[in-house]
């Protein structure tokens, strides 16, 4: 969820700023790319979600590497995300201990190629893509329940997203945590959560019955997570002076800034799902109670 209003980091005052309406329009048309080509993926499942995946979590892992240890280490990018690529191939034929697996093979094969001062970050970042990885492709494994558990998250962190926003800027007050992220409100924040809330549930009802206040405290807990996700994000990127974390997505910044609150989201429901549905129900565990 990336933040129209620039965070200030070195380099930020010379190039050109872009104002608040063409960066708006810019989110704008990029949403309107983005968005209907994952709930395709989402849709159809089987080879095209774990490439879609699969390419967002190779670029994830680029942009991480280049923010936290700077451009020229191919090798460290080319030995994690081969392994994530692998990992997308062995998740999508339903074999999610092997994929887990390979993604720790990358955090060991990248290790090696890693600066010294520099280990921990690189494990957190394969770590980082590879659950942006996993975590749909688990989900989405569940044939019965996998295309609407994630339709719900998308409903969930995208109404958190522009609602929180637009409301944000609109009643203003106290900011949410302004050494972080200094636009966002705690307006915003209640706002955004409370709106996802009432979609979430609107989204299962068209599916079915469900039990809507299990829902609604699912879609109160996912909100929260992804708020966290993108503050976390954005103090990643303080860290080491960086506004975007690349100019990947028009508007956005980079495949990180636009699924910092989707990877949060998306972990801690499949967290959930597994636990109350295995690796063949996790959808299910998620959504029926």
């Amino acid at each position: 969820m990336a933040e129209i209003d620039p965070v200030s980091g070195p380099g930020d005052a010379s190039r050109p700023m872009a104002t608040p309406a063409s960066n708006l329009a810019l989110r704008i048309g990029s949403a309107f790319v983005l968005a209907p080509l994952a709930l395709f993926t989402a849709y159809f499942g089987d080879w095209p979600f774990a490439l879609f995946w699969g390419i967002a979590a190779i670029a994830v892992l680029w942009e991480w590497t280049t923010l936290v240890v700077g451009p020229g280490h191919q090798l460290m990018v080319s030995a994690g995300g081969s392994a994530i690529g692998v990992a997308a191939l062995v998740a999508w034929l339903h074999r999610p201990i092997t994929a887990i697996l390979l993604v720790g093979l990358g955090v060991i094969a990248a290790l090696i190629f890693a600066p010294r001062e520099r280990r921990l970050w690189i494990t957190a970042g394969i770590g980082y893509a590879g659950c942006m990885l996993l975590a749909p492709l688990l989900l989405r494994a569940d044939d019965a329940y996998g295309f609407l558990a994630l339709v719900l998250l998308f409903a969930i962190v995208w109404t958190t997203d522009v609602l929180g926003y637009f409301a944000g800027r609109a009643l203003g007050g106290p900011k949410l945590l302004p050494a972080v992220s200094p636009k966002k409100t705690w307006s915003g924040a209640v706002a955004g959560t409370l709106g996802a809330m009432i979609v979430a549930v609107l989204v299962v009802e068209y599916f079915g019955l469900f039990n809507r206040a299990a829902i609604a405290i699912i879609a109160l807990l996912l909100s929260v997570v992804a708020q966290l996700g993108d503050l976390f994000e954005s103090w990643i990127k303080r860290q080491f002076g960086a506004k975007d974390a690349s100019q990947l997505i028009p508007g956005h910044g980079g495949v990180m800034d636009r699924l910092d609150g989707f990877w949060a989201a998306a972990l801690i429901g499949c967290l959930i799902g597994l636990l109350r549905g295995g690796f063949d129900g996790a959808a299910r565990g998620l959504l029926v109670w």
